[in-house]
């Protein structure tokens, strides 16, 4: 999927597939630099995070590990309330363990913050996050971010493995939509 095929659903691109590709590889060398000569277990947050995990373990020249989480956060509407449910668990025991939690956007930082508290408890060697977006303006706690991609407005994004009603994820780019789609009114 490209620009071509969302038509007048694409307000505009924000990070094009070159920037996410060059800042995927130079984040790559910092992790494995930052890791060598140790075993790093990826943590990714499902779903979003799945194309930029996919593609950082790519990157990376050491050895990785995987696991996946998936997590829920009830409130009203569009808004988190920080509540939150775990939906999917690791399979891996993490005590003793570098973890490297992958997330796709940081937005209010919410979840996120529930989940490092959650993953910190059970007693990993190392906790750290790489998020490959993020809106400072939207953030309601400090989230420590080790690895950062790009910081974006707090505008609604899509594109590599952000969504909105489940499309869009597959956009080799990052653009905002066009009011219309999200607002139910016919483009003009």
């Amino acid at each position: 999927m490209d620009e071509k095929d969302m038509g007048t659903d694409l307000a505009r691109v924000l990070v094009t597939e070159d920037e996410i590709n060059a800042k995927l590889r130079e984040l790559a060398d910092q992790i494995d630099r930052d890791y060598e000569g140790r075993d790093v277990l990826l943590v990714g947050v499902l779903k979003g995070a799945v194309m930029v995990m996919a593609d950082l373990a790519r990157a990376m020249h050491s050895p990785v590990k995987m696991d996946w989480m998936a997590v829920s956060s009830y409130g009203s509407g569009t808004k988190s309330s920080g509540v939150v449910r775990i939906l999917k668990d690791l399979d891996t025991d993490i005590a003793g363990r570098d973890i490297l939690v992958v997330e796709d956007i940081i937005d209010s930082g919410l979840t996120l913050s529930w989940m490092l508290a959650n993953l910190a408890s059970r007693g990993p060697a190392s906790l750290e996050v790489c998020a490959f977006f993020r809106k400072p303006e939207a953030a309601k706690v400090d989230i420590p971010v080790k690895y950062l991609g790009f910081d974006i407005p707090n505008e609604f994004v899509v594109g590599y493995g952000l969504d909105y009603a489940e499309r869009y994820r597959n956009l080799p780019f990052v653009g905002t939509l066009a009011e219309h789609v999200y607002s139910g009114a016919k483009p003009h």
